[in-house]
């Protein structure tokens, strides 16, 4: 085996099926090839925790991880994995509108939106 075929993880990054289906319906909204993957990753946040990003893309770099989720493969850089083994990401519709909410035990200090500005 060589490249990212050995990196393979199962089940360290939850996707639920709800933002799975979310993630399909944004996938043909934009006409993203069913080639790209979803990639996660997270920024320093300061004093709110960890900001999340999400994005698709066509190819995984060498030091990706690549996880399997409710049929969704996600792409994950070596940093961000670390901070992130362990996090369900969900798609929620609340009150205070629909959004995808990434509960993360790493992160004791966020609110779980992702934004920088929930704290404030």
């Amino acid at each position: 085996m060589s490249g990212n075929e050995e990196q393979v993880v199962t089940q360290e990054i939850i996707i639920t099926p709800e933002a799975a289906a979310e993630i399909k319906k944004i996938r043909e909204a934009n006409k993203v090839p069913d080639s790209h993957a979803l990639r996660m990753g997270v920024r320093s946040g300061g004093c709110c925790g960890l900001s999340y990003l999400l994005a698709f893309d066509e190819k995984a770099e060498e030091t990706d991880k690549i996880l399997q989720s409710e049929g969704i493969t996600v792409y994950v850089d070596a940093q961000s994995f670390a901070q992130l083994a362990g996090t369900t990401l969900q798609y929620v519709n609340g009150s205070q509108g629909s959004g995808f909410k990434f509960e993360n035990p790493n992160d004791q200090n966020s609110c779980d939106c992702g934004d920088d500005g929930c704290c404030e």
